[in-house]
């Protein structure tokens, strides 16, 4: 067991010094490989890491679905969102704020992504919340939480990959986090409220809704239609989740050639910046296939097994232990990269323990609860200093706006995020209901 916890603890020195983490795992992964096996095998299961993750049909689900977010990017649909949930909230206290973060839940339930929801958002609800009167902290904090809806609300990018590296059903993850992503945008709206009341200099009393029906009924059909026809197309067993992602870009694509929300040039810029993206998670999975090879090799996973079942710890103790553990690499890693690292050492744990529920009673319904645990863990480390991706990529979009800016109006919405996190785990029903 020592010498795996040495190669992870080689493997954050290295993140922590900048080394790209895609590369740190294959060095660490490959040359711990070729201890253990020699140089020859090492190299062979390198090559056929990188080969399996580069023709493997379920992670055909990632273009797919970022592609369908980038259109939707390019096309107005955040804005009319943004129109339509100003309408819903114009006559609460904050009621812009809220907006914003509305108006990311509806869109990062068709995009799939936190840092496209982040960056998209911010160029379409800032100005306004400037021109209203809102202070920066408030308006940027909202926008980079929002943001993070985007890796649990299905269609999840995130909990797709999940999905393939524990074998769960997909489908299932789908439906587990619908009701965690509703309470998490209802935490990040009375995060606004309590906010506001704490600190009225904030927000403005009231604010004039700008009026604009046609944006707001096209954005909400949109996002709206997408949603339900991707979800009723895989628990109506008309498509699978992996078809769903080609079926719900097709539809994107025509939905918003049809109605003149974007040019052949958007197609292409949406399906360059789809390349991009895409080529750098096949780097970082090929990484965490490579490291995950190696620590099932030297056997980490069954040696933490036994040593939970050695010193008799209860199972919710371990279980508080490994998100502290995610809270802390939440600080040097982004969340992509740290799912893929730790998902392979933890969920064959989580299989062996017992938590003393009958909800929980089946292995299936554990990996499901652990995988919406992991990804509220995750959506926190997005928000955490001093990485917290989202804010970086708001802080890109919003140079003016400074990062300790950011990190202040950050603040309510990561402990409503803690709370959420407490109640999921205390409830695994809220996460079950649905599946």
């Amino acid at each position: 067991m020592l010498e795996p916890l040495i190669a992870t603890a080689i493997l954050l020195a290295l993140a922590m010094f900048r080394v790209p983490i895609a590369f740190a795992m294959v060095l660490v992964g490959a040359v711990g490989f070729a201890i253990l096996r020699g140089i020859g095998p090492a190299a062979n299961m390198l090559g056929a890491s990188a080969f399996d993750t580069i023709f493997s049909y379920s992670l055909s689900v990632i273009p797919l679905f970022i592609f369908m977010g980038n259109l939707l990017a390019h096309s107005g649909v955040a804005g009319g969102l943004f129109a339509a949930a100003q309408r819903l909230v114009r006559r609460l206290p904050g009621g812009l704020a809220m907006a914003a973060v509305l108006s990311c839940g509806g869109f990062s339930a068709v995009s799939g992504s936190s840092l496209a929801t982040a960056a998209t958002m911010s160029k379409v609800a800032m100005p306004s919340l400037r021109k209203f009167g809102y202070s920066d902290s408030l308006s940027a904090g909202a926008i980079a939480a929002g943001g993070t809806l985007g890796i649990l609300i299905p269609p999840s990018v995130i909990l797709i990959i999940y999905g393939i590296l524990t074998e769960s059903d997909i489908g299932q993850l789908f439906l587990a986090g619908i009701v965690p992503g509703l309470i998490g945008l209802a935490l990040y709206v009375l995060a606004v409220a309590v906010a506001v009341v704490l600190n009225p200099k904030l927000a403005p009393q009231s604010f004039e809704v700008e009026d604009h029906p046609g944006e707001e009924l096209y954005g909400v059909i949109l996002a709206a239609g997408l949603f339900l026809f991707i979800m009723v197309g895989i628990y109506g067993g008309f498509f699978t989740p992996i078809e769903a992602a080609g079926m719900g870009a097709g539809a994107a694509l025509v939905m918003v050639l049809a109605t003149g929300h974007a040019s052949l040039r958007d197609v292409g810029q949406s399906l360059t910046e789809t390349a991009v993206s895409t080529a750098m998670i096949f780097v970082i999975v090929i990484g965490a296939e490579v490291f995950s090879n190696y620590i099932n090799l030297a056997g980490l996973p069954d040696a933490l097994a036994d040593l939970v079942y050695e010193m008799e710890l209860n199972a919710w103790l371990v279980l508080a232990l490994i998100i502290v553990i995610y809270l802390v690499l939440g600080c040097v890693l982004e969340s992509l990269s740290m799912i893929l690292l730790t998902v392979p050492i933890f969920y064959p744990l989580m299989y062996q323990l017992d938590f003393g529920l009958d909800i929980l009673s089946d292995p299936e319904a554990v990996l499901i609860w652990f995988g919406i645990i992991v990804v509220v863990v995750t959506e926190v480390s997005l928000i955490t200093p001093p990485v917290g991706m989202n804010v970086f990529v708001l802080n890109a979009m919003l140079p003016d706006v400074a990062l300790k800016t950011i990190f202040r109006g950050i603040l309510p919405f990561w402990i409503a995020d803690i709370i959420r996190m407490g109640v999921l785990i205390a409830i695994p029903a809220l996460s079950l209901a649905l599946t």
